[in-house]
């Protein structure tokens, strides 16, 4: 079945999925897995990951395995697999069936490992890891074969087993392949298939002391499950030699799984390596893996992102065998395109400064009408209380305005949004800081909308609040993490984290319109000519938190004007 959505370009690996189906390969079955280490929180970059191994299944009537490799019992934890099955599922993907794990298969492997013994392919070293890696040597040098290396079989039966059965300690033995110690590619020169670790793991308790190595647990689950399509990043690439050789080791039959990889998601401004995020969650630098700093799949959720919009910027940056950097601006460009269709505008005042309209009634109060959203009018429209004291943006007024500065200043008139025109006829100010306290301003009564001079024209419309209806509201104003575009780009003596943004949040107290006193944690909005906002998951009755998802400013719309 070939995929022709869109008559798009297909990208090589749908490429070589439709030959596979025109060949009757695998009896035109697909299926592909998702096989995340539950070591932390999943991000950005493995939203490509999930979006093409989903994808494929998706477009060619598979299935998709969510496999957690979960060999490393010492960094692993339940906390993680919950939380990168919601984020999948936040995402709009299922996976077929239940989850797998690895471990599922341990007894499996185990005894594939045992043949390997038996077949003279595998062989217990104690040598220590400083010694393995040194006797490697470097790809234009044969490596040095360890001492231990022709030990006979039954002897490496018998100590494989005893490492089974947790005899020694942590890092004294390993189970390695023996394969070519002349190979050019140094994951063939004898890799390591097994280690020792006295770790209670979090599926199989204390029954193992001894865990395969993700290059030994890769393929062998993948044949197990039935996978055709083992779809990796660029850095497996060396690695499939060594895949291939394990399967060759248990496979009976024509049927494989194929490894093909892709160029990885990276993004300027931003880290992807999950330890390095640990690091920023246990020393403090963020408040949590869903901090809305961080490039997670939760935090950008906290922050206000859509899968949407998450799922658009994969499918813009496409598939592709070479590695590149992709601009962050495209991102929150996309999430800006989204939020455009689906938040709900409202006014609010970040830095507010009051104005009393002087000619209108003490205690009035009008109910204007707003719309929710022009680019969707099914969501209606809303009232919003105005009375004689309102509160504006201190940077809409000036008092000794330069040229083209068309918002309020003494003698100058602008429209309230969805209100009245106002004009300025004088300032308050504080007597010892000759800060503003108050602006003075008239209303022209007949420009309300729906009345005649409702289409007169000035050269700028600004936001409000009532003054007496005003909700405070607290706004978390989100900047990058770091301040350059390569976070690992530092001076000699210094660390990544030393170009982290010290400015990455500043937290105010801003002045709502009262309708925003009900709204609920992940709901978006667009504060009028600010940025869009998400409700944060802090937010309770009473306290109202939002986080700033985008700015309104669009540098890459920008981009591709030039």
């Amino acid at each position: 079945m070939e995929n022709t959505e869109n008559a798009r370009t297909l990208n090589f690996i749908e490429e070589i999925v439709e030959e596979d189906l025109r060949n009757g390969k695998n009896d035109g079955r697909i299926q592909t897995r998702f096989p995340p280490e539950p070591n932390g929180y999943i991000h950005i970059g493995h939203a490509k990951a999930i979006c093409l191994d989903f994808g494929i299944a998706r477009n060619y009537n598979g299935k998709c395995n969510l496999r957690f490799d979960d060999t490393n019992p010492v960094t692993e934890d339940v906390e993680y697999v919950d939380a990168i099955k919601e984020d999948i599922q936040w995402l709009g993907f299922q996976w077929a069936g239940e989850a797998r794990y690895a471990s599922d298969y341990f007894d499996q492997l185990f005894e594939w490992a045992l043949l390997l013994v038996r077949k003279g392919k595998a062989y217990v070293d104690e040598c220590s890891a400083e010694e393995i890696s040194a006797h490697r040597g470097v790809p234009t040098q044969a490596g040095k074969e360890s001492a231990y290396r022709n030990r006979p079989v039954e002897e490496n039966l018998d100590l494989f087993m005893r490492m089974k059965n947790g005899e020694f300690p942590d890092g004294s033995k390993v189970l390695r392949a023996k394969i070519d110690m002349t190979s050019p590619n140094m994951h063939m020169r004898d890799p390591v298939l097994y280690r020792i670790k006295h770790a209670h793991h979090h599926r199989t308790g204390d029954k193992w002391c001894v865990y395969p190595m993700y290059d030994w647990a890769h393929g062998q689950s993948d044949y197990i499950e039935g996978i055709t399509h083992s779809l990796c990043t660029l850095e497996f690439e060396v690695h499939r030699p060594l895949y291939d050789w394990c399967l060759d080791q248990i496979a009976d039959g024509d049927y494989r799984p194929r490894q093909i990889e892709f160029a990885r998601l990276n993004l300027n401004y931003t880290i992807m390596s999950k330890r390095k995020m640990l690091q920023l969650v246990n020393e403090g630098y963020v408040s949590s893996w869903d901090d809305p700093r961080m490039p997670t799949i939760c935090g950008l959720r906290r922050r206000g992102y859509t899968p949407e919009s998450i799922l658009n910027f994969v499918e813009t940056v496409g598939i592709a065998k070479r590695e590149n950097i992709i601009e962050f601006t495209l991102l929150e460009h996309l999430v800006r395109e989204d939020l455009n269709k689906k938040a709900l505008r409202v006014m609010v005042v970040s830095n507010p400064v009051k104005v009393v309209l002087e000619n209108y009634p003490e205690g009035q109060v009008e109910m204007m009408e707003a719309e929710n959203n022009p680019e969707d009018e099914s969501v209606g429209t809303r009232k919003i209380p105005f009375s004689r004291e309102l509160f504006i943006e201190r940077d809409d007024f000036l008092e000794d305005p330069p040229k083209k500065f068309f918002r309020l200043s003494p003698g100058n008139e602008v429209r309230l949004k969805n209100g009245y025109i106002i004009k300025c006829t004088g300032v308050d100010k504080d007597e010892q800081t000759g800060e503003i306290r108050q602006i003075n301003c008239t209303y022209d009564p007949t420009t309300r909308s729906g009345l005649e001079g409702a289409n007169r024209k000035v050269k700028a419309t600004i936001h409000w609040v009532s003054a007496n209806h005003a909700l405070d509201v607290e706004v978390r104003l989100y900047e990058r993490l770091f301040m350059v575009p390569d976070p690992d780009d530092v001076e000699e003596g210094k660390d990544w984290k030393s170009n982290l943004n010290p400015d990455s949040l500043k937290v105010i107290v801003a002045k709502a319109e009262p309708g925003l006193a009900n709204a609920k944690p992940g709901e978006k909005y667009q504060f009028q000519r600010t940025g869009y906002f998400c409700v944060d998951t802090d937010s309770k009755p009473g306290k109202i938190i939002f986080n700033r998802t985008v700015t309104l400013k669009d540098d890459w719309a920008k981009i591709l004007k030039q």
